[in-house]
């Protein structure tokens, strides 16, 4: 049997400190092998939109989740990225669950996000800074806000309205939110900044960073000209990759800098789940700039999904089809 999870049955489920532990224990297995993420490969569509299979294995079962990216969405008032993912058995190769993919997209992106600053930020950081106010901000600070003493958050966003939005969004958690009036003020003011943003041209710039910053990069599409952080910011940063063959394929943020000789591909090569392991260093001064470049990978949304699959079951949540009928 195949169990259909909707977005609905996905936001009754889901447990944000479930996702964070599954998505660090996958960084850690695919930096020890037990895990596979192959890199992906991108197939356009009509009118510049392009279909990315994002492939894994691990945990007991394989999975592809099918990101349309669709640029021209916007113009009709649809979302510009809508996924599925698929989750067969490594065992049987039984269609084990079809899950939407919305909600675990952004849900895992801050909880991996929030394994980086774990792992690459200061401990003692208590401003997190914003650029970008929408559902990844949201989530963003919900994430970061458990594994840090955040006191307060800066947040840009050139609608004011979107702040408001996600001010109230977040008024639970009881930190001071503070609008800022640039990007640079967020960047200049935070102990650690998440670029939240669907930019093509860069949003933040390197000459703005300050001693011991983390920075997660978060918010460009899968798509080789766009990028949020400048060249500049990608050379003074260390950097820290998800997977190295996702980023050479997919960062704007990496292969426009690679391009002009900012960086090389070898300083693309220390993957988060090294350092969850050790077998790398992280941040190695209090004065460092960190810099994770997050694309995505279909390993988070496997492990997310597993951990929504095993629960369903438990919670009798979801529809189960027999697709051999």
């Amino acid at each position: 049997m195949t169990l259909i999870l909707s977005h609905s049955d996905i936001t009754t489920l889901i447990d944000r400190t479930e996702i964070y532990d599954a998505v660090e224990r996958a960084h850690a297995e695919l930096a020890t092998g037990d895990a596979q993420n192959p890199g992906p490969v991108s197939m356009p569509l009509p009118h510049s939109g392009s279909a990315i299979p994002m492939i894994a294995a691990g945990f007991g079962s394989s999975s592809v989740k099918l990101l349309s990216d669709m640029p021209f969405n916007a113009a009709r008032g649809l979302p510009t990225q809508r996924s599925t993912i698929v989750v067969n058995s490594a065992d049987t190769g039984e269609c084990e669950a079809i899950l939407d993919g919305r909600a675990i997209t952004a849900i895992r992106t801050a909880a991996v996000s929030a394994v980086a600053t774990a792992h690459l930020s200061r401990e003692n950081s208590t401003v997190l800074g914003l650029v970008g106010a929408g559902t990844l901000a949201i989530e963003h600070t919900r994430a970061i806000a458990r594994i840090r003493g955040i006191e307060k958050v800066l947040v840009w966003s050139r609608s004011v309205s979107t702040v408001e939005r996600y001010a109230a969004a977040v008024s639970d958690l009881g930190v001071a939110v503070e609008q800022a009036g640039s990007a640079r003020e967020v960047t200049t003011g935070a102990d650690v900044l998440c670029t939240l943003t669907p930019s093509k041209e860069p949003i933040v710039r390197g000459d703005w960073f300050h001693p011991g910053l983390h920075v997660n990069a978060v918010g460009a599409p899968p798509r080789p000209d766009h990028r949020e952080i400048d060249s500049t910011g990608m050379r003074r940063a260390t950097l820290f990759v998800d997977a190295t063959s996702t980023t050479i394929a997919k960062s704007g943020d990496a292969l426009l800098a690679v391009a002009d000789g900012s960086i090389s591909e070898a300083d693309l090569t220390v993957e988060l789940g090294h350092v969850v392991i050790g077998s790398k260093p992280g941040r190695t001064s209090v004065d460092e700039v960190t810099l994770f470049d997050s694309v995505g990978i279909g390993l988070q949304d496997l492990v997310s999904a597993r951990t929504l699959i095993d629960k369903a079951y438990e919670s009798k949540v979801g529809t189960t089809v027999d697709l051999s009928a």
